[in-house]
């Protein structure tokens, strides 16, 4: 379900299972301005100018949560499909910043191409550690467990600038620091269906996660982009301006492990 609990859901799922799910892509986002790539389990828009991704889609299943986890990755790599090329690893190194995930090597533990897929660099963004493996860890980890909830979900993540970076890293290459974060969930599945969305300053967070959440709407003001058109149709509207944090299970004792311990690390 998450790292800390993931075995109590683990099944025998067969990762080739996902195949056919790989090439369902009537999540990206519209109005990208940058470069869209298609990877076998994701879809990234990658922004040259700022050499990070503008954001990064996918859906997300339980049935894929359930197969047996592959060994982490670590290794991160250049993703030769953006032809401008993209940030290296060594960009990021002594910088005072983390190579943050945009779509979570957790999420994509089903088999070994999709975990080293989310180690290319187009995935990644500079984010500082206390933000990283504090309250996007938290809020990742609470995706799964949505995922869990509700059989499948629609995920889109991304860097925010407002308006423009502020700061840079890298020897070889400009990597913009965001000042913000973004996460949007649509579970387009359910019975009733709902969306929440997650606009988080980048920084060493101490509230819980739910006073970060807003509506889909907010995000698509803030970053310009049409989230979940293609999805949505006819109830785009009502979906995308509403939301209710109390239809989100969020784990209280993660929130203080986070807390207490994940912010210090």
């Amino acid at each position: 379900r998450s790292r800390n609990n993931q075995s109590v859901y683990t099944q025998e799922v067969d990762s080739e299972s996902f195949e056919a799910e790989s090439t369902d892509r009537d999540y990206i986002p519209k109005g990208s301005s940058g470069a869209i790539i298609h990877h076998d389990y994701y879809s990234l828009s990658y922004n040259e100018e700022y050499e990070v991704p503008e954001w990064v889609a996918y859906k997300l299943t339980a049935n894929s949560l359930r197969v047996p986890n592959v060994p982490r990755s670590n290794r991160f790599t250049e993703d030769y499909a953006v032809k401008t090329k993209t940030a290296r690893h060594k960009d990021y190194s002594h910088s005072g910043y983390t190579r943050g995930h945009m779509a979570p090597a957790g999420d994509m533990a089903f088999n070994e191409t999709a975990m080293k897929q989310t180690f290319f660099m187009s995935n990644m963004t500079p984010q500082l550690r206390a933000f990283n493996g504090g309250a996007w860890r938290e809020l990742e980890e609470n995706v799964r467990d949505w995922a869990f909830d509700n059989d499948e979900l629609y995920v889109v993540s991304g860097p925010i600038f407002t308006p423009k970076p502020k700061d840079y890293i890298g020897k070889n290459t400009r990597v913009a620091v965001p000042q913000a974060f973004f996460k949007a969930i649509l579970d387009n599945s359910g019975r009733e269906r709902k969306a929440i969305g997650f606009i988080m300053p980048h920084k060493k967070l101490s509230e819980s996660l739910d006073k970060f959440s807003v509506s889909i709407d907010e995000i698509e003001r803030e970053t310009g982009l049409d989230l979940f058109g293609d999805i949505l149709e006819g109830d785009e509207e009502k979906i995308e301006s509403e939301f209710n944090a109390n239809d989100w299970d969020f784990d209280k004792k993660r929130f203080k492990q986070r807390v207490n311990n994940w912010n210090n690390n």
